[in-house]
């Protein structure tokens, strides 16, 4: 008798376990978001998508370093719903919603702009939508807003402005005079402001000669390089990416703009493997964090480098590296949420909870879900100057800076915390 209710009572268990085990190993699905078309698709969305497609593949294989080396999120298959973020932000917000309420994704990551961030974060908290955020550097998301189901896996672009200038500082000293040539929109605005606004905490008596605001993707820009060329400036400022950036370098190097100021370039990286001779030797370039060139040599970003030149035939670039964080970051914090709930399949608020204020390593290195209460990334920061030589670009003269030293504290606005100094 013993036996047989022993027996029934491991059949009730087994019962009451089915449901959670097959809940479990249902696919996730992630819907994804970034250029598939457009000028910003060939420098970020395309390297953007084949990093999702690699990682994907090897996170369902299982083939990932540990401790990503479970198969899936948590031994489910991934499945995903892909989105091109071409258009305009009420485009994107009825695509947001589409994925939620029609594809039905657990998870959202996505969004190279920085006016698509702004746009959707809002309907991404009305929903109830965990979103990650991956690329996008306007600080103002978590600045001027207190979100549950929002995060973002890479830092600010304070942290590009702030780094550029500390660079600009150490690698030029004797330094009297800035000007900028940025986008007039979200990004290139916060982009410059930070800058300027560093450049005259370091170098108090720092001279702007001009700053060029012209409209985003205007592709022509031979009016500003004239205004550029007349101010004369030590240093020029830009946080143009994609087409724009590949269209100033093209059009100011027969006028030789970089090679008569040093020439900043915050996210430079994106084209150093196509432009590289076109880009003068001492331009600084920036990568947003510790990408690219800029990574450390570990693990994570052995894996992650080999096997997407293998399998591309071509260099990962910053939005390649910041896609696979916001994955592996998810991807840890969905399975600490299932640990914590006894393996069950987790909700969209257990797997927020997880991420919050979540450290991780990286192809990137370490990522601190320090900001925006546990919400917003910080990472260090490197910057490099360009050498062209035996017909291949390479960086030289690098500078690394600690997170702390190129970002707000917690609880204090970007632009506050560079008027004080940098007070910690």
């Amino acid at each position: 008798m013993r036996v047989i209710r022993n027996t029934f009572a491991a059949a009730a268990v087994a019962a009451l376990l089915a449901p959670a085990a097959a809940l479990a190993q249902e696919p996730v699905k992630i819907g994804t978001v970034m250029f598939l078309s457009g000028p910003a698709a060939a420098p970020f969305g395309v390297p953007a998508k084949q990093a999702y497609d690699f990682v994907i593949e090897q996170l369902n294989e299982g083939k990932a370093p540990a401790p990503y080396n479970k198969k899936g999120f948590g031994g489910s298959k991934i499945e995903t719903a892909v989105v091109d973020e071409a258009g305009s932000t009420t485009t994107q917000v009825t695509e947001f919603r589409n994925l939620v309420q029609r594809d039905k994704v657990d998870i959202v990551i996505g969004y190279v702009s920085s006016g698509n961030c702004l746009a959707v974060a809002p309907v991404a908290e009305e929903l109830k939508k965990l979103t990650n955020f991956f690329d996008c550097g306007t600080p103002r998301i978590f600045e001027d807003n207190d979100y549950k189901y929002v995060f973002r896996t890479s830092p600010t672009a304070t942290m590009d402005s702030v780094g550029a200038a500390l660079y600009v500082k150490d690698a030029k000293p004797g330094v009297k005079s800035i000007a900028g040539i940025n986008q007039n929109y979200a990004w290139g605005q916060d982009s410059w402001g930070d800058f300027e606004a560093s450049m005259k905490q370091l170098v108090p008596n720092i001279e702007v000669k001009t700053s060029q605001m012209p409209k985003l993707f205007a592709g022509q820009y031979n009016t500003e390089i004239s205004t550029l060329l007349g101010a004369n400036a030590d240093v020029i400022h830009s946080s143009f990416f994609d087409g724009d950036l590949e269209a100033l370098l093209l059009q100011a190097a027969p006028r030789g703009l970089f090679k008569k100021s040093m020439g900043v370039l915050t996210t430079g990286e994106t084209v150093i493997y196509k432009l590289g001779a076109q880009i003068p030797d001492g331009t600084v370039i920036g990568a947003r964090g510790p990408f690219g060139p800029y990574a450390p040599h570990n693990a994570y970003n052995t894996w992650f480098h080999n096997g997407y030149k293998a399998k591309f035939n071509s260099e990962p670039n910053y939005a390649s590296y910041q896609m696979v964080q916001a994955i592996l970051g998810v991807k840890l914090a969905w399975e600490k949420a299932m640990a914590a709930n006894g393996g069950k399949r987790p909700t969209n608020e257990e797997v927020g909870a997880a991420l919050a204020h979540l450290s991780y390593e990286g192809p990137g290195g370490l990522v601190r879900m320090t900001n925006g209460k546990g919400h917003q990334a910080i990472m260090d920061t490197a910057y490099g100057e360009s050498k062209y030589a035996n017909g291949k670009l390479e960086i030289v003269k690098i500078k690394r800076y600690p997170a702390e030293m190129v970002n707000p504290p917690e609880g204090v606005k970007s632009a506050d915390w560079i008027k004080s100094g940098f007070k910690k």
